[in-house]
């Protein structure tokens, strides 16, 4: 651990000179016109930052005018429920996060009167809301110092400190938050948390880092030994896994289709999705026993992917139109009958959504 010692007292004994440099470039070149930086409330920034987890600003902007238009305020979003909030994140991914920033909502709500607290440790016992997020959202929305380390603050210090090995490990994770407080400065906090997100999205970028305009160049010791794609180590590889199932896309005759909800936790946990099964002979049978006449004929659409962080899905979707609405009127204490024509307001998947434009494409 010598040489991490003597990062931490290169890094002591410079830090205003860091963060100088830092913002000193924000100055010039720093993203300042994101949505959320006008009127920079707790709220609006909090709802920016679980937006922006894993995924790129590019990809958030529409999702969060939109989101922002429908719950602009705290007291918007943890009064509506929880099927309207996962249809204004459908297409953005990782569904836990809405389902925490309602359960977050409400629990501010209830809680806290409605207002967004102020302490950096109540801020961490949210649902959804870590370390590196909380100090995000205190430091841009109130100006509190503290240090960040998000995925691009990670790569700027790990490259800028040559710090070896995966940040998901936990040792070298202290490491980065040990240089991320002691460079953190007390004034301007809210430019220099910015800055160093902003340094890390538009220069020192993961693939192919701009190092030719980037202002800690001069210091950066990954730079000067040449190796900026060595750092950080990435996570060790290892083969993703492949579950296999079918989906049954039922439609009816009056242009709907059948969903049913999720189990709240899980993949999609909450959201609406086409009838599941393991393989085509469970679909029949479920089939069978919801009195659909097993002579109608089930057309089997080619297998799509779809990849999570942790295992690839490979879903064979099988299409049956009914010819009579003797289903369509079977109550469904599990599922709706979706009109495919109107935007009803339910939380859908990104492949099921695909799946429905293939299907009203169809008829």
């Amino acid at each position: 651990m010598a040489g991490a010692a003597h990062r931490m007292r290169a890094a002591a004994e410079t830090p205003v000179s860091f963060a100088d440099a830092v913002l000193s470039w924000f100055d010039r070149h720093g993203r300042k016109d994101l949505p959320w930086q006008h009127n920079p409330t707790p709220y609006r920034v909090w709802v920016s930052e679980i937006m922006l987890q894993q995924t790129q600003v590019s990809t958030v902007i529409p999702y969060y005018q939109h989101f922002m238009e429908r719950f602009p305020d705290l007291r918007s979003l943890a009064d509506a429920a929880l099927d309207e909030v996962l249809h204004h994140w459908s297409g953005l991914g990782y569904y836990a996060r809405a389902r925490n920033l309602h359960k977050a909502a409400r629990q501010i709500r209830d809680e806290y009167d409605g207002y967004f607290p102020r302490d950096l440790d109540a801020v961490m016992q949210l649902p959804g809301v870590g370390r590196s997020t909380a100090g995000a959202i205190l430091s841009l929305a109130r100006g509190q110092r503290h240090p960040i380390l998000d995925g691009n603050v990670k790569r700027v210090l790990a490259r800028y400190h040559a710090v070896d090995g995966w940040p998901g490990k936990a040792a070298v994770l202290e490491t980065l938050w040990r240089l991320s407080e002691v460079a953190t400065p007390a004034q301007r906090v809210a430019d220099y948390n910015q800055a160093m997100m902003d340094l890390g999205a538009t220069r020192c970028t993961r693939g192919s880092p701009d190092c030719g305009r980037c202002p800690l160049q001069q210091g950066c010791q990954a730079f000067r030994q040449g190796r900026q794609r060595d750092f950080p180590a990435p996570r060790p590889r290892r083969e993703l896994p492949v579950r296999e199932v079918c989906m049954l896309l039922l439609a009816a005759p009056d242009q709907t289709v059948y969903l049913e909800q999720r189990p709240p936790s899980g993949i999609w946990g909450g959201l609406w999705s086409f009838p599941e099964f393991e393989d085509q002979a469970a679909l029949q049978s479920w089939c069978d026993r919801h009195g659909i006449a097993s002579g109608m004929p089930l057309q089997r659409w080619d297998r799509v992917r779809h990849t999570f962080s942790h295992f690839h899905l490979d879903i064979t979707p099988c299409c049956l139109q009914l010819q009579n609405p003797v289903f369509s009127v079977m109550e469904a204490h599990r599922g709706v009958w979706y009109n495919t024509s109107h935007s009803n307001a339910l939380g859908l998947a990104a492949p099921v959504q695909r799946l429905l434009a293939r299907l009203q494409n169809s008829n």
